[in-house]
Parts: structure tokens; C-alpha cells; sequence
């Protein structure tokens, strides 16, 4: 069986392969090159992406002898879903791997934005001395605001509770029963609108949806509290970022903590670039060497699954 990576993998799940007798071939930038992954993709039995490698209607029809489409990761909005089922090929998502790892960013940006120890530690070493400038605030009775109410938000919420935030949530899916709400103590919101009004943190929590693109804009922006933060790392184009640059110059709300962002990677003249307030990271909120090994072992296994026709517990469609 032939495996072909177009993407980064980290190399346990190279190796899995290998042991379970899969020939590998892997490039991680043939993502990037179309035409040349076109011509490829008729030789493999699989195909491993991530999330730059568009699998639409013209490459699953070019990977006719795949059996099966592995995601390192948990977004599919570079997947066609329809088109794969369709044409029976499952794909495979990993499904929770790496729901720590973007936890934990979302209490580290919180952090970052109240007790901003980076800038105290270049003002140090220039000779300065300014502890009443870098006096903070405590995240504790602070409302944590949570859009999308799935594994990930559990997690951010289980964490912001033990730091004494009050955490809610908004999410039309969610029933008063599910564990979040039942378990967690996440308080959840009707609208979207009391979830920005009432938050002094806004976590981004759901897919990149026709619902759900730009569902933070001007319109709503300013119903934010003028001290409160947008952190995002779900998907680019949920926030609307031309809106969010405006929002933060004009001090209707205090900043941003922007993991993705819609165009990636985001040119070194972007505006985005030139603002203080708006932090940008380079979609790194779930990339920690633990999860990308979860990840990459999830994913090769489940494909062999797949290739010796079992079920997958991670199959999408």
C-alpha cells in the first residue's frame, strides 16, 4: 500500500506507517504545488494533508485509487465532503488530538494580555525599573466568553474555571443537558450578541461555516466591552478582520489574539501586521510536539484501519 504526505507529519506517524507495511513518500510542501500533486495522486492508495492541501472534486478524482483521506487535524473547510462521499472515499480527521494544546493557547493569550511579562523583561533590560506600568490584572471573576461549545471550549473551560473566571457560552447546538453546560458550569447565553456584551475575553470555538464567516463584525463589535480581547484559533474569516482593525483603533475593544487568520501565511505587509494591540501567531495554537504525535499516530493509524477495510471511530464521512 502506498501512502503519499503532502503536509507536515511528525515522524511517529511516518514511522507507524512504515511498521504496519505502508511505503510512504512524503513532501511537505507538495501541498503548495498543484499541478505536480495532480499527477501524483493517481499512484496512491491514500492521501495525508493537513490544512493548505485543497482536496476538492479535481484531485479526488485524480487520486482514483485512494481508499481513504487522512487529516492531520480537525478542520475540513479544505475538503470537499460532499465530493469525497461521493465518490467513497472516507476521510479522516483527528478527531480531539490536539484539543489540549489549543486550550492551553487560549489561557496562555489570556495571560499574555493581562500580565504581559515579554515587554516587562525588554523594559528591564533597557535599564528601566516601571512596576506601576506593568502592573496587571487578575484573570480570577474575569467572564470568559466562549463561541462554539465543543471539545475544545470543555477544555478552555475546565481550565478558566480553575482560575476562578466565570465562564459562559453561546452555542444554538447545545442543550442544557450536554456536558459543558451540565458539568463544566458554563453558563450558556442565548445570543451571540449578550455573550460579546457580557465577555472580557472572546474565545472562538467553531468551524468556518457559511453561518459562522465573519459572525464577528462591525455590527457587533461594538457591543464588546472597550477592555475586553477576541482570541481566535479556529479558523481565519470567522472574525472579520478589516472590522476588527477598525474596532481596535477606534478603542471599541482592547485588542486581539489572531492564531489564524484568512490568508495564510499572512504577507509581511498585511495592516494586521502593523497594529500592537492585534497578536499574530502562525496557526502554532495546536501544533505542540504532544498533539502533533497524537495527531500523526491517530491519523496513520485510522487510514490502516481504512486500507484493511475496518471502520474508523474517526471517519468524517
Amino acid at each position: 500500500m502506498k501512502v503519499l504526505v503532502t503536509e507536515l507529519m511528525w515522524e511517529d506517524g511516518i514511522n507507524e506507517l512504515k511498521r504496519q507495511g505502508c511505503r510512504v513518500d512524503y513532501d511537505q510542501e507538495l501541498g503548495r504545488r498543484r499541478d505536480e500533486l495532480l499527477e501524483l495522486a493517481p499512484h496512491y492508495d491514500a492521501l495525508i494533508v493537513r490544512n493548505e492541501t485543497q482536496v476538492d472534486s479535481v484531485l479526488l478524482d485524480a487520486a482514483k485509487h485512494a481508499q481513504v483521506i487522512g487529516r492531520l487535524g480537525v478542520g475540513l473547510d479544505n475538503i470537499d465532503l460532499k465530493a469525497a462521499e461521493v465518490r467513497n472515499k472516507p476521510v479522516i480527521a483527528a478527531k480531539h488530538a490536539n484539543a489540549t494544546s489549543v486550550a492551553e493557547y487560549v489561557i496562555a493569550a489570556m495571560l499574555d494580555a493581562y500580565r504581559p511579562l515579554i515587554e516587562a523583561d525588554a523594559d528591564v533590560r533597557k535599564g528601566r525599573w516601571d512596576r506601576r506600568f506593568f502592573t496587571g490584572f487578575e484573570l480570577n471573576k474575569r467572564t470568559l466568553g466562549l463561541v462554539g461549545m465543543g471539545e475544545i471550549a470543555q477544555r478552555v473551560a475546565t481550565r478558566a474555571k480553575a482560575l476562578g473566571m466565570d465562564v459562559i457560552g453561546y452555542d444554538p447546538f447545545v442543550t442544557p443537558y450536554d456536558h459543558i453546560v451540565a458539568e463544566t458550569g458554563v453558563r450558556p447565553v442565548e445570543t451571540l450578541d449578550t455573550l460579546l456584551q457580557e465577555s472580557d475575553f472572546v474565545s472562538v470555538h467553531v468551524p468556518l461555516t457559511r453561518a459562522t464567516k465573519h459572525m464577528i463584525h462591525k455590527a457587533n463589535l461594538p457591543l464588546m466591552k472597550r477592555h475586553a480581547y477576541i482570541i481566535n484559533s479556529a479558523r481565519g474569516g470567522i472574525v472579520q478582520e478589516q472590522d476588527l482593525m477598525e474596532a481596535v483603533k477606534r478603542e471599541q475593544v482592547a485588542g486581539a489574539y489572531l492564531d489564524v487568520l484568512e490568508q495564510e501565511p499572512v504577507p509581511s505587509d498585511s495592516p494586521l501586521a502593523q497594529i500592537e494591540a492585534i497578536r499574530l501567531s502562525p496557526h502554532i495554537a495546536g501544533l505542540t510536539d504532544e498533539a502533533q504525535s497524537r495527531t500523526a499516530m491517530l491519523v496513520a493509524r485510522e487510514v490502516i484501519n481504512v486500507l484493511h477495510g475496518r471502520e474508523s471511530l474517526c471517519a468524517v464521512v
